[in-house]
């Protein structure tokens, strides 16, 4: 039987991912508040957790990790695809990248134009600046003397070269992709603090945790929310082998990301009735839309091997003992940054009204593996590799229970290069990068292309090259998505709040009822910033820009 928790709280967050943390954060400076977060996972451990050049070895540490992957993908040959997302406080902030990159304008103003009041542009960018500690300064883009240091490498890792390159191949650069010029290149702006990850847990949960109204549980799965009719009155969790209720007197708020809170909705009744039913889930709300509209940028790697002798490398593996000593010790050089240049937005349509695709060039492979052979044996060839996003998509995907055990993972098929606009996509952003790099001075710099490699010439063959190694960006959103009334997909509504239920709302990524043009951790925090206003009952932040 289930024991009830103890200490009328008024609020229960379910989750300590990017959003969660930041929702106990501000809901708990309401002192008569009491809030509960609840998270599945622990706190990251390990020598390296906080240096920022160690997220390839900590994105799919099994311990600090969901373990997802996809179904079967029926246009990429059957293949299943990894799906790393953060087990723990800070979830996947905890083990990704540290780009910060929001998206594009006009992506929010498509928001407001679905029918979501102040969720355009205007709406939004109030709760952006709210949270940044920008390496610009306060300024009517970026705000300063917030929670979440932006910061760009200090060091060059060929910044010049690569930009010099682009505008070379007739693409613009920027001073700044989130101000006026918002295409182009540009150094790339990183959530690190002092040369260490700026984690969600490490810049807002962790200064909360000296707050007497808030409780924080780890290591307890949510099994399903508590209804007193249709109102949301708490949170059944496992912890230690035993079931437990945690009561929230006013709200139940999921942030447990795109893939558990549409989960966990679908266990407590809210979801398509159909599909619950075949799990001999009660229907409670039947909201067709949970766990549809699953949307992720596709990701592709491309990478060069440089000429011997063509450059001293920054990224030389037997220098990793003096790049560690330096962070460790000044939290400085190289080991503070994630290893990108900077990030190029483009359009590979000019007929396009914003860019479609962003490059993260990297002086080095994408996936940083040789920095961690550092010492012994031979050296690898050195390379350059660059990270594509497409940053539009139009296949969709979905994602349903695999059963009524909140242990057992969901079922999730993304659909990636469904539509051929994706791939037509694809095979222009490859050959748009191939200019690139083909352009003085990267021309001199490499000796030759090892993805998608020099014999893939064709339009048919990268089209093969990307059906057989795309994959993702951890970009997911839209399982849980804001619409209007009309909008019968729709899970919740401009205020948050879950249709046909009371009391509860979802809080983070699953909310968006498209992905922005840019990575996703920056709109979630927003999106909790703004949804933290709206349960405190506190007029929204004003218009601005």
């Amino acid at each position: 039987m289930a024991k009830t928790v103890n200490g009328g709280f008024d609020y229960v967050i379910v989750g300590a991912g990017s959003a969660g943390c930041v929702l106990a954060n501000r809901l708990t400076l309401d002192r008569e508040v009491k809030v509960l977060l609840l998270e599945a996972g622990g706190t990251a451990t390990g020598l390296f957790k906080d240096m920022p050049m160690a997220f390839p070895k900590y994105v799919l540490r099994r311990d600090l990790n969901w373990n997802f992957e996809s179904e079967p993908e029926p246009y990429l040959g059957g293949r299943k695809v990894e799906i790393p997302r953060g087990k723990g406080f800070g979830g996947s902030s905890m083990i990704n990248g540290m780009v910060y990159a929001r998206g594009h304008r006009l992506d929010y103003d498509d928001w407001e134009r679905r029918g979501l009041p102040g969720w355009g542009y205007a709406g939004v960018l109030p709760y952006f600046k709210k949270s940044e500690n920008s390496w610009l300064g306060e300024n009517r883009y970026h705000g300063a003397g917030g929670e979440l240091d932006i910061v760009v490498p200090a060091t060059n890792m060929l910044y010049e070269e690569i930009r010099a390159a682009t505008l070379a191949a007739g693409y613009p650069a920027t001073s700044d992709y989130h101000g006026d010029e918002s295409e182009g290149f540009q150094r790339s702006e990183m959530t690190v603090r002092r040369g260490r990850r700026a984690s969600a847990a490490r810049a807002f949960l962790q200064p909360a945790l000296r707050r007497r109204n808030l409780a924080v549980h780890a290591r307890a799965l949510a099994c399903r929310v508590v209804f007193d009719g249709l109102r949301a009155t708490g949170v059944e969790y496992l912890k230690d082998g035993r079931r437990s209720v945690a009561r929230a007197d006013r709200e139940v708020i999921l942030a447990g990301g795109v893939y558990g809170s549409a989960q966990l909705l679908m266990l407590s009744g809210i979801g398509p009735a159909r599909s619950l039913e075949h799990h001999v889930i009660k229907p409670l709300a039947d909201l067709p839309g949970v766990g549809q509209n699953l949307v992720e940028h596709p990701f592709l790697f491309a990478g060069w091997n440089v000429r011997p002798g063509a450059f001293s490398s920054e990224l030389r593996a037997d220098r990793a003992a003096r790049w560690v000593l330096q962070w460790a010790l000044r939290g400085k050089g190289l080991f503070a940054t994630n290893g990108a240049a900077g990030n190029l937005f483009i359009r590979t349509d000019k007929a396009l009204d914003r860019p479609d695709m962003q490059f993260t060039c990297m002086a080095g492979e994408v996936s940083a593996r040789e920095l961690w052979f550092p010492l012994f044996g031979k050296r690898p060839a050195h390379t350059l590799g660059v990270g594509v996003s497409m940053i539009k998509q139009d296949s969709r995907g979905e994602m349903w229970l695999r059963s009524a055990d909140p242990r057992d993972p969901p079922r999730i098929q993304f659909n990636l290069f469904k539509e051929r606009s994706d791939m037509d996509r694809a095979i222009r952003g490859l050959k748009a990068l191939r200019d690139i790099y083909g352009r003085e001075p990267l021309r001199g710099l490499v000796a030759e292309e090892i993805a998608p490699g020099g014999n893939v010439a064709s339009d048919a063959d990268l089209e093969q090259f990307v059906r057989a190694t795309g994959a993702i960006t951890q970009h997911a959103v839209g399982t849980c998505k804001m619409g209007g009334a009309r909008d019968e997909f729709a899970v919740v509504d401009e205020a948050l709040k879950v249709r046909g239920v009371e009391a509860l709302r979802v809080v983070d990524a699953s909310v968006m009822p498209d992905v922005p043009g840019g990575n996703t951790n920056a709109p979630a925090i927003m999106i909790a910033e703004k949804g933290a206003d709206m349960i405190r009952g506190r007029a929204t932040l004003g218009v601005a820009g």
